[in-house]
């Protein structure tokens, strides 16, 4: 009963390359997140002006928003493995410079805000290769397993991280933040340089418009995977809460325990992963992501509603919870059934998915906060979330009866009649 609920590490002990990639994410994740947390820091020290500081994430959002595009086509013609070390090496080039611009004594702000757009526009170059590395170096009935250690992995370090950088802030100053940064992007480079080539299908594109767009219109023509990127977006958009902690923290404490509301969803999440063997045995995703949709509105209703502290972070923690599951059977739908040849392309477009939906959530929680108050802000937009919901499954039909066991030979379909028909494009004519 016990191996039903607890993580399944299977690839872990059976692909070598799992493994390298794995530490290899695990440890330069690691130190991004204390950069994440110590160039707002930065900015702040400098200006003493938030807006400056939220000026950090516009330079970061157009960047993103073209070089995901640009990314997913890369990915789906050049070696995925030599884009994301590729990536790796520009990020350590990049905290190259925030280290030096701080150990100068009179650090340029400016540098800050290029270095973030840089951040990224690499980002988004390297994200799609990365996830498309997973259905590359396991087989697909690990790719449910493979998803919750990624998930695990990127939950330790949003835990982890951050929390670190407070500390090494207050004690040893930034210049040293830096260095430790830059020090696991050496690891992470020594642990990717042993995975084998990841080369690009014979019949893959040559990055251009048309090849962009032809991923777009494969999205646009399977419900199931319309399904994982609006159902998302819409629990985002509507449930996003994070721009109101501060606020809120304000409320039920003060600044002390403004930590601890950042930290409840992400200890959901991090719950969800260690419990998450049951969801192989799982077949109808499409509901899966629904439900799991559904439960993060509930969740947020109850943290509006909320007021007291601890039941303001229980109900943060479910909602985590639920929004970990979701991307779990997202991230299967995607790594399942995504022929090869079109994996980098549409990674492009669920980076998309999965970036823009909690920004525009904090802006639309931050202008109904205008109007209701905070909780009245926070429940609803939980509200929201669940009718939006119900309005995406009763429009998208196929979603809701998607079965992950038709989707994975489908694919072996799709990728079976696209290996014959470069084979038939290459053979010599008679």
């Amino acid at each position: 009963m016990r191996r039903r609920f607890t993580l399944d590490l299977t690839p872990l002990r059976t692909s070598r390359d799992f493994r390298l990639v794995f530490a290899a994410t695990g440890v330069s994740g690691f130190g991004s997140f204390i950069t994440y947390v110590t160039v707002p820091y930065q900015v702040a020290v400098l200006t003493h002006d938030p807006l400056l500081v939220g000026l950090l994430g516009v330079c970061e959002l157009a960047p993103l928003l073209l070089m995901a595009f640009v990314g997913g086509a890369l990915a789906d013609y050049l070696d995925r493995r030599l884009l994301v070390l590729g990536g790796e090496l520009a990020f350590a080039l990049l905290t190259g410079v925030l280290l030096a611009n701080t150990l100068t004594g009179r650090p340029h702000l400016w540098l800050l805000y290029v270095v973030a757009g840089l951040t990224a526009a690499i980002d988004g170059v390297q994200r799609p290769a990365l996830e498309g590395m997973t259905p590359r170096i396991v087989p697909p009935e690990q790719i449910p397993a493979a998803s919750a250690l990624s998930s695990l992995r990127m939950q330790i370090a949003t835990l982890a991280g951050p929390a670190l950088a407070g500390v090494l802030i207050a004690s040893v100053g930034l210049s040293w933040v830096y260095a430790i940064d830059l020090a696991t992007f050496a690891v992470s480079v020594i642990c990717l340089a042993p995975v084998r080539a990841l080369p690009p299908p014979p019949e893959a594109e040559r990055p251009s418009i048309r090849s962009m767009g032809q991923g777009l219109r494969y999205a646009r023509s399977r419900q199931e995977l319309l399904g994982t990127y609006l159902v998302d977006i819409n629990a985002m958009l509507f449930g996003m809460p994070q721009a109101l902690f501060p606020f809120l923290a304000a409320e039920l404490g003060g600044p002390a325990v403004l930590g601890l509301l950042y930290a409840a969803p992400s200890a959901g999440a991090l719950l969800a992963t260690l419990t998450s063997g049951w969801t192989a045995r799982v077949h109808r995703h499409g509901l899966a992501v629904t439900l799991a949709a559904a439960g993060w509105g509930l969740g947020i209703v109850g943290a509006g509603f909320a007021r007291t502290l601890w039941l303001v972070l229980f109900f943060l923690v479910i909602a985590g919870a639920a929004d970990m599951v979701s991307g779990l059977f997202r991230m299967t739908i995607w790594n399942q059934t995504i022929p090869d040849r079109l994996r980098g392309r549409l990674a492009g477009i669920e980076m998309l998915s999965y970036s823009t939906g909690p920004l525009l959530g904090n802006v639309r929680a931050g202008l109904m906060a205008r109007w209701m108050g905070i909780g009245g802000s926070v429940w609803a937009g939980g509200l929201l979330c669940l009718a939006g919901t119900a309005v995406l499954a009763a429009a998208l039909p196929r979603f809701l009866r998607y079965d992950g066991r038709e989707g994975v030979r489908r694919k072996e379909i799709e990728d079976a009649e696209a290996a014959a028909m470069t084979r038939q494009a290459g053979s010599p004519l008679r």
